[in-house]
């Protein structure tokens, strides 16, 4: 049986208590390997490597990081392959989706941070004739990322790719249900150059690993993805201790399709936007609200669409949804669609569990899934169910459609299709979203914040905005 260790100061070790936690593969409900189970004790060892390793790391040039970190995101693309696989295994997606977005989108990730560095600028401001202000931004030191288990190696190197390359020393926990291509990354990172210390990777649960990260007093900053409960928790914790903070958290996310639109192109990429990834993505769009003069016949188109997303082995290529995570988040899921029914809601297409045949008998599938006749106020359509559900709600009115689109404590991401360019820009502008795309979904390009508003987070992602997160500002004042 594999074990999944930690890493720190350039080393795999067991836990200190010598626990581990059963890690399970999704498709076929079995478990395949052991993982970490940390303790706070754990989390000390690796945040002393880290403050260990700051101050030669943070002393390197931005070329001295971008080099060390280009060689990384090289490996990364060299072990495509691999990493892909685990992916697929550890998470239960289709395995083409990892190869087609997670694992080239952390190569990017690195890639990005590694190169942005050597282009970032401050400020300086000639204040009169004898003094000058300018600005610089320093590292904060050992800081601690935790990321999420729906896309794994993607959002856990899109945290520490500007950790590091800003010059900090980092504590890192992936989620404990897919560790697995964090664990192939600290190799990775060995043989790329990375010194010892500067990354350091603990697994084990978050009310026990993760809590001793967001506590310990060394541990300057927390970037977080998760769950909003999970992200109120952190912010009760480390306020008080005067952390920075980066909280990236849920999202009930709002699709507005207008009347002007092509039906069957629109049904196609708004099916795409609920279910890719077994709508375990925190931007799918879970809301669908319909101009009812197109209402029927876009229904129509979307629930066909939906049908065409084939639920089968990951391993497949044919497969376009694989397993969801874990046994837990299907019974969830379920759960949530259940209580549908019972808030009055129409199944469409879908509701119910798929048992395969062979290999994948004891996995954790689920069908896509519409529902209609479901009110903004219900629970369905406030809570984040985080899979494979969407609902499918008909308006008369730009008004009525955005009051809708913005009932939820939520507010991340949102999709508006329409040929109106007019309508597209006060639409947006009125949407209380963090990330509007127009006639798109899921198009994100690296330089631009990520984040949202609402209970959907605190702080931004990306570009340079993840680089003032990860540095502290300094004012200097020369009078001459």
């Amino acid at each position: 049986m594999l074990h999944i260790r930690n890493y720190i100061n350039g080393g795999f070790h067991d836990p200190v208590g010598g626990e581990w936690i059963t890690n399970v593969d999704p498709s076929t409900g079995e478990t395949y390997s052991l993982v970490a189970r940390s303790s706070a004790q754990d989390v000390a060892i690796a945040v002393d490597a880290a403050r260990a390793a700051f101050p030669s790391w943070s002393a390197l040039t931005a070329q001295q990081r971008s080099k060390i970190l280009l060689a990384v995101s090289q490996k990364i693309g060299e072990h495509l392959d691999d990493l892909a696989l685990a992916e697929s295994v550890d998470n239960g997606k289709p395995l083409w989706l990892a190869k087609a977005v997670d694992i080239p989108r952390a190569e990017s990730n690195m890639a990005f941070f590694a190169t942005e560095i050597l282009h970032t600028e401050t400020s300086a401001h000639h204040t009169d004739e004898h003094t000058i202000n300018y600005t610089v931004r320093s590292p904060l030191g050992v800081v601690g990322c935790i990321s999420p288990w729906n896309l794994p190696l993607y959002l856990f190197t899109w945290k520490i790719a500007p950790a590091l390359a800003a010059g900090n020393t980092v504590v890192a926990k992936p989620s404990e249900l897919t560790p697995m291509t964090a664990f192939l990354l600290a190799q990775i990172c060995s043989d790329a150059g990375l010194p010892s210390g500067v990354l350091n990777i603990v697994h084990g649960y978050g009310h026990e690993c993760g809590a001793a990260i967001v506590e310990h007093p060394l541990v300057k900053a927390i970037s977080f993805t998760g769950g909003t409960s999970t992200g109120a928790t952190i912010a009760r914790t480390a306020a008080p201790m005067f952390k920075k903070l980066s909280l990236e958290l849920g999202g009930k996310n709002p699709t507005i399709v207008f009347g002007d639109v092509d039906v069957e192109a629109t049904a196609k990429q708004v099916a795409r936007a609920s279910f890719t990834n077994q709508g375990e993505i925190c931007l799918c769009g879970s809301r669908i609200f319909v101009d009812a003069s197109i209402y029927d016949r876009f229904v129509a188109a979307l629930v066909a669409e939906a049908e065409r997303f084939t639920v089968g082995d990951p391993l497949e290529p044919t497969s376009k949804m694989g397993a969801l995570v874990s046994q837990a988040h299907m019974e969830k899921v379920l759960d949530y669609i259940a209580l549908a029914q019972q808030e009055g809601g129409r199944i469409l297409t879908g509701g119910h569990r798929i048992t395969l045949q062979g290999r994948c008998a004891g996995g954790f599938f689920v069908a896509p899934t519409l529902i209609e006749g479901v009110d903004t106020s219900c629970r369905v359509n406030q809570e984040e169910i985080f899979g494979p559900v969407a609902t499918v709600i008909p308006f008369s009115s730009e008004d009525e459609a955005l009051a809708g689109a913005n009932s939820t404590m939520y507010g991340l991401a949102a999709s508006v299709w329409t040929n109106d360019v007019s309508r597209a820009h006060r639409v947006a502008h009125r949407l209380e979203s963090g990330i509007v795309w127009v006639n798109s979904w899921l198009v994100r390009d690296l330089r631009t914040p990520f984040g949202g508003v609402k209970s959907s987070g605190v702080g931004r992602e990306g570009g340079v905005e993840a680089l003032r997160f990860f540095t502290e500002p300094k004012n200097i004042c020369i009078q001459f």
